[in-house]
Order: C-alpha cells, then sequence, then structure tokens
C-alpha cells in the first residue's frame, strides 16, 4: 500500500527539522554512493533535455539504470515519478514520489505532478490538498490554479472553482480553457447568462486562431439545446465535431440536435458513430501532463472539460 503523503504536508519550516537528518538531504552512507554533483547533474541534464524528442519508456530506462548506479539521487527519483504520470502510471509514480520525499521535501513543481497522480486515481481531497499546498508557495503559478478549480469543480464547489478560475485569467489572460471552466461554473451555480457569456468569450478569443479548442463550442451547443434553441446550436456543435472529431460526446451532441431538428438521416449517422469505439482515438492511450490530466474521465454532464 503507498505510504500517504499527509506527513510531507507541513510547510518548510516544519520540514527543517528533518534536513538535520541528512547532509544535503542525503544520509552520510547514501552520500558516499551519489556520484560527483557536476557528473550526476550532467546525466540527469541529458535524460531531461531528451524528454521531448524520445519516447516515455526509453526516458524511464534510462532513469532505471541511473537509479541503479545512483539509488540516493533524489532528483533522478522525481524524475522518475513524473515520466510514470505522464505514461498514466499514477501509482508508480507516487511511489517514487514517496521514496524520494523520504530524503527531500518536493518541490512546488513536483508536487503539481503528485496532485496530478492522485486526480488519475480519484481521490480528489489529495489532490485538492496538494494544489492548495501550490498555489500558497507559488501564487503566480496559473496552471496551478487552474488545476485546483477544475478539481473543485469537480467536487461541486463552484464558488471556489470560480474564484480559482479567475485568478488563473488574472495571471493568463485569455486562457481558453479557463474561460470554459468558469463558464461550467456558473451553470453549476445556475448562473446561466454569465455562464453562457463566458463560453462566447472563450469562443472570440479564438477567432483567426490555427488551433482551436473544441470545448467552448461543444458547451455551447448544449446550452442552446437545452434552452430549446437547437437550431442556433447546430453551428456550435458542428464545429466542435469538426475541431474535436475523436469525442463521442461531440457526435453524441449532434445528433440528438439533428434528431431535434428532424434532420434524420444526420442523426443517425453521427449517434452511429457514437456506438463505434473503434472510430475513436482512446483519451487514455495519450501522453499527460498536468494541464490535460482530466481530459482522462471526462464527466458526461455537459462537456465539463
Amino acid at each position: 500500500m503507498l505510504q500517504r503523503w499527509s506527513q510531507y504536508a507541513s510547510l518548510p519550516r516544519h520540514l527543517l527539522a528533518l534536513r538535520c537528518c541528512f547532509v544535503g538531504f542525503v544520509s552520510l552512507d547514501s552520500l558516499c554512493q551519489q556520484p560527483s554533483s557536476a557528473y550526476k547533474s550532467d546525466s540527469l541534464r541529458d535524460i531531461r533535455s531528451r524528454l521531448s524528442v524520445v519516447s516515455l519508456a526509453e526516458s524511464e530506462r534510462s532513469l532505471l539504470r541511473y537509479l541503479q548506479e545512483y539509488p540516493a539521487s533524489v532528483e533522478a527519483r522525481f524524475l522518475l515519478g513524473y515520466i510514470l504520470f505522464r505514461g498514466q502510471r499514477p501509482k508508480e509514480s507516487l511511489a517514487e514520489f514517496t521514496e524520494g520525499a523520504k530524503h527531500q521535501r518536493p518541490a512546488a513543481n513536483d508536487l503539481k505532478t503528485v496532485a496530478s497522480d492522485y486526480i488519475l486515481l480519484g481521490d480528489l481531497v489529495d489532490a485538492e490538498k496538494w494544489l492548495s499546498i501550490v498555489t500558497q508557495e507559488k501564487p503566480e503559478d496559473a496552471e496551478a490554479w487552474y488545476l485546483l478549480g477544475r478539481t473543485k469543480y469537480n467536487e461541486n464547489r463552484f464558488a471556489e472553482a470560480i474564484t480559482c478560475f479567475r485568478r488563473t485569467l488574472e495571471l493568463q489572460a485569455g486562457n481558453v480553457r479557463a474561460e470554459n471552466n468558469l463558464g461550467l461554473s456558473y451553470l453549476g451555480l445556475n448562473q446561466v447568462d454569465l455562464g453562457k457569456a463566458a463560453f462566447e468569450t472563450a469562443i472570440g478569443w479564438q477567432e483567426g486562431a490555427l488551433s482551436k479548442d473544441a470545448q467552448p463550442y461543444l458547451n455551447l451547443g448544449i446550452l442552446l439545446t437545452d434552452q430549446g434553441q437547437p437550431e442556433k446550436a447546430l453551428f456550435y456543435l458542428e464545429q466542435a465535431v469538426k475541431l474535436a472529431a475523436y469525442n463521442p460526446k461531440a457526435h453524441e451532441e449532434l445528433g440528438r440536435t439533428y434528431a431535434l431538428l428532424r434532420m434524420t438521416s444526420e442523426a443517425r449517422h453521427e449517434l452511429e458513430q457514437v456506438e463505434c469505439p473503434a472510430c475513436f482515438v482512446p483519451v487514455a492511450k495519450r501522453e499527460l501532463d498536468e494541464e490535460s490530466v482530466w481530459d482522462v474521465g471526462k464527466s458526461t454532464n455537459l462537456s465539463r472539460w
């Protein structure tokens, strides 16, 4: 069973007491096993530099070889934890962070990955705890505020989610995902006009963009259909399918709207797409980063993400 992280949740002052048990956060015995700092840094830097150009499996193998020779390297443990997270192996990822945290407190970016592991495991309580710590330690981290907002949203804590998404937008103006999720949070509070306006804003920000996020189109289309305006919804839902043909929810909602408009053959085509699992590339097979972690296991009540 994985060790819970509650013992590491204290702020840095508490962890100073732990530091006295180590030399540079590493025990004297293990220090003797470490390579020279220059050699170790160069080696890990090389592994890091290749992350964007080699497979996760190759990066994992490189780190495992490194850890066989230098098992006390905390930096390597944390990097391996990050790679395992990106491969959607959250339990193994947390095990590496837990081992490294015995010797050194993880940095805020590491804790963000830890929180994302807990999101993948469906443990929103622990995810929120670690993201809250990250936003305290790095209050200018827009991504951390965004992830915290999504976690609170999924806990139906809509007012708190709104605060997080607004903070994200203060730090990163024009963030389409944050604006879209702000709209969903307003809908959670039954503030429909504000939700609709947020979706429209998110769509407007993408005008002329080469790459667009389908979610605000999908969410606005669903909202308009639910309000009895399928003819207005049609444009947005068709755009959502065009932008995210891999998303069965987009096909389902477009099919539903076609049916309401008595466009029978079009509706049948879209609904047949939903019943064809082979037509879609599973999100669960993609490599992750922290921002896309909520794309796994999306809710079917609207397109919440």
